[in-house]
């Protein structure tokens, strides 16, 4: 009877160990989160509640003062307008290109392993890195590649300055980001059509469907949980983007390119406005929240969906 009372009170320690291991094994993780984002998100809504201007100068507390200022603040409002359509230019670019990709590289085709290792070489490019090659490849001025090429097709007869307005400037910013993420789109979406049995195509075949009914009926349907994560996934990152945008133009010419991320910065950095650009900080995680909640709703959970 002794014997087996042990065995009992040692079965049931087993799971509190587990448990308790599980514990030890998550709390680098979460102390990491808790210093690299829990206390800087405390400290930035403490910051929102006073008027500081400059980093380091006395403050003092005047509430939610600094929240009414920015959310009547009509560049506020612009600057998010713009992060809209960034978002968008990059999501419907970055999604076709993926897509375009994805296929090509899932045919049985003999460079079809050598192109998915080299096409993430835009990816893993340094920012710094890709700024100068495509500075230098979108010049107007003499040695512009791009420039050079559609002169030479007698496609343009003046050289194109691609940052010269608002809008094209905004449309080669979006170009430029596509380029270099849609190679991480093209291998998740690779991932997923790599998941599909081939069973299913062949009895669609049998069946007599077209290659888009397939494509409508079989591939979409399969790589929902997919898209919808690369989704997600990909509004926070675009959403975020502020090196690429700040490298480049700084926001400009007249302020075209400025989106929300290139706001706070300015207003924290270039206009002293430190916590006004806390504030607008806050809200703008508040709206990434709201956003992000909303995209779940509609399209649905991609654990859910699995």
């Amino acid at each position: 009877m002794r014997a087996i009372a042990l065995s009992g009170q040692t079965a049931s320690a087993l799971p509190r160990q587990r448990f308790s291991l599980g514990y030890v094994l998550i709390a680098p993780l979460v102390l990491w989160l808790l210093l690299t984002v829990i206390i800087p998100l405390i400290g930035a809504v403490g910051l929102s509640l006073q008027d500081m201007r400059i980093v380091g100068t006395a403050s003092n507390y005047i509430g939610l003062a600094n929240y009414g200022r920015v959310l009547s603040d009509g560049a506020f409002w612009a600057a998010a307008g713009r992060s809209v359509l960034w978002v968008v230019g990059n999501a419907v670019l970055q999604t076709a290109l993926g897509f375009l990709v994805a296929i090509l590289l899932n045919q049985r085709l003999r460079l079809a392993r050598a192109a998915r290792m080299w096409i993430l070489l835009s990816w893993v490019l340094p920012t710094a890195v890709l700024v100068i090659i495509w500075r230098w490849m979108l010049s107007s001025a003499g040695g512009g590649l791009i420039n050079a090429l559609l002169i030479e097709a007698r496609l343009i007869r003046l050289p194109i300055s691609f940052f010269g307005s608002a809008e094209s400037a905004m449309i080669t910013l979006i170009v430029i980001n596509s380029w270099r993420w849609f190679p991480l789109t093209a291998l998740f979406i690779l991932a997923g059509l790599q998941a599909i049995p081939d069973e299913l195509y062949e009895a669609a075949k049998v069946d007599g469907a077209s290659a888009v009914q397939r494509f409508r009926h079989i591939t979409l349907p399969s790589l929902q949980p997919v898209l919808a994560s690369l989704g997600l996934i990909g509004f926070l990152w675009s959403v975020n983007v502020f090196d690429v945008i700040w490298l480049l133009t700084q926001g400009g010419p007249s302020d075209g390119t400025t989106t929300l991320p290139v706001f706070i910065y300015n207003a924290a950095f270039k206009q002293y406005r430190l916590s006004e650009a806390a504030a607008a900080s806050v809200i703008f995680g508040i709206l990434l929240l709201a956003c992000a909640a909303l995209f779940l709703r509609l399209v649905g959970s991609p654990e859910r969906e699995r």
